[in-house]
């Protein structure tokens, strides 16, 4: 009960405890929660941003865990990243990804926090989250934080997993997050993965019971953005939203 209540009154802290000491099997374990999906959404969200952003200019990658999806988004155009994390452990990892890529003078990485982001008003022309809204304490001010920071028409694109609509698929999504996800944790990760693997199915039906998809519609247009688009994937298992900031 302990960590749960953590979880809830410090997020961003439990967060960075649970995924410390952990990046090294990161990505493995991202595709073994998301049923293998996790490529396939990530590039949805990053296809969406760069339609919108024409594929040039400096976007912020808040969340960028290993940089994956800074390196997807230098990959499919021309544009340069700031990749930000509350994690050393997953930067650090990150930064040795994008220099085996050779993209350090295209990716750059910072520490800190998605609702303190250190950038002033209107810096990127585009911004991706991934995975963040269930680490945070208030989820509307963390949107209206990272709106901040993108100039008026600029593109923000969000990925987040999700619970399926569907009452067959959703009973088979609850058997798949409470029972195959700790086991899968485990092998690709040993017991802190699993602990991971445990956490993660609670965690997202929890969010999603406190501030369904129709809140975080409402909450993004609160923050600033138009022409808000949701699509569902996989079954109803992953989210993927876009838009674009007002004003430009």
């Amino acid at each position: 009960m302990g960590s749960v209540q953590r979880s809830r009154s410090e997020p961003t802290v439990f967060a960075r405890e649970l995924f410390q000491g952990l990046p090294s099997r990161y990505d493995l374990l991202a595709e073994a929660l998301s049923f293998g999906q996790n490529h396939r959404w990530r590039r949805a969200m990053v296809d969406a941003v760069l339609r919108l952003n024409g594929g040039s200019g400096r976007v912020l990658d808040v969340a960028t865990g290993t940089a994956g999806v800074s390196l997807m988004l230098t990959d499919r155009s021309d544009v340069t990243t700031t990749g930000l994390d509350v994690s050393k452990d997953m930067l650090r990892s990150g930064q040795s990804r994008v220099a085996r890529r050779s993209r350090g003078d295209r990716i750059r990485l910072v520490l800190g926090k998605a609702e303190q982001l250190p950038f002033a008003d209107g810096t990127f022309d585009a911004l991706t989250f991934t995975y963040l809204l269930r680490y945070v304490a208030d989820p509307a001010a963390t949107l209206r934080e990272l709106f901040r920071v993108v100039r008026p028409g600029g593109a923000i694109g969000n990925l987040e997993f999700l619970v399926p609509g569907n009452p067959v698929w959703r009973v088979s999504w609850v058997g798949y997050t409470r029972a195959v996800l700790p086991v899968a944790g485990f092998i690709t990760g040993g017991r802190e993965w699993a602990k991971v693997g445990r956490f993660l199915g609670p965690s997202i039906s929890e969010h999603y019971r406190r501030y369904p998809v129709e809140w975080t519609i409402g909450a993004w247009q609160a923050a600033g953005a138009t022409d808000v688009t949701v699509r569902r994937m996989s079954l109803g298992g992953g989210l993927v939203m876009w838009g674009r900031k007002a004003g430009g």
